[in-house]
């Protein structure tokens, strides 16, 4: 479901997976694909979701650190390997020069955020529709751009039929995610649960709810979310 919270152990779980060390997992399922992002100020590369709430910049990733190397930060990102295979940069790329080029369907992408250390929110799927190579004045960097997928029906394999009803609304910016998440203290605000949460919007989006204040976020519990989408008209 989108915006719910999971632990990075549940996520893993989720996706069949026993770590996720990198954050782009090209292909990662059949299906999709899956990108791990931050906005915290921390953070190691510079994702941000745009002002229309529904694009996401995705930063490629560096060259990986070793003790034999300068920073990767002074070294231009790679596309490819030594050995000339592509790397993740390279394959998210490939997948956009083969969109453009054929006009296929774009790469389908999961996207989670880091909220808090050791929490992720679900952010739902988007499609990967456009990459360039920037510089920074030290280095060249991969910029991917994603789009909120407008398939409103697709639910995780293991969902019931009753997780569709939940609407895909505009994204909420993490900065709001992070203040909500210390305001309701981690636990839904009608019963006091701390599993299961969700990222609500009061005021659906759909009917003029906002996604970029706090006031009109809060968090529930999935049994409390899905008991609310069931009255909406």
């Amino acid at each position: 479901m989108k915006d719910d919270i999971v632990s990075y152990r549940e996520m893993c779980d989720r996706e069949g997976a026993q770590t996720l060390q990198r954050g782009m997992n090209f292909h990662i399922n059949p299906r999709y694909s899956l990108i791990l992002m931050s906005q915290r100020t921390n953070a190691p590369y510079r994702d941000k979701i745009m002002a229309d709430g529904a694009t996401i910049e995705y930063e490629g990733h560096d060259e990986p650190k070793t003790s034999f190397e300068v920073n990767p930060k002074g070294i231009d990102q790679p596309r490819f390997t030594k050995n000339h295979v592509a790397t993740q940069n390279g394959q998210f790329a490939d997948s956009v020069d083969k969109y453009k080029r054929s006009g296929c369907e774009p790469e389908l992408v999961k996207v989670y955020e880091k909220v808090i250390p050791g929490a992720w929110s679900l952010k739902g799927f988007f499609e990967l529709v456009d990459y360039e190579v920037r510089n920074d004045g030290a280095r060249d960097f991969f910029v991917f751009t994603l789009k909120l997928t407008p398939m409103e029906d697709l639910i995780e394999p293991n969902e019931s039929d009753q997780a569709s009803v939940l609407e895909h609304t505009r994204l909420i910016p993490g900065e709001v995610k992070r203040e909500v998440w210390r305001r309701d203290k981690g636990r839904c605000v009608l019963c006091g649960s701390g599993k299961n949460l969700h990222f609500d919007h009061d005021l659906p989006f759909s009917k003029g709810g906002t996604s970029l204040t706090a006031m009109n976020i809060r968090l529930l519990c999935a049994a409390h979310n899905l008991a609310k989408s069931d009255k909406i008209e």
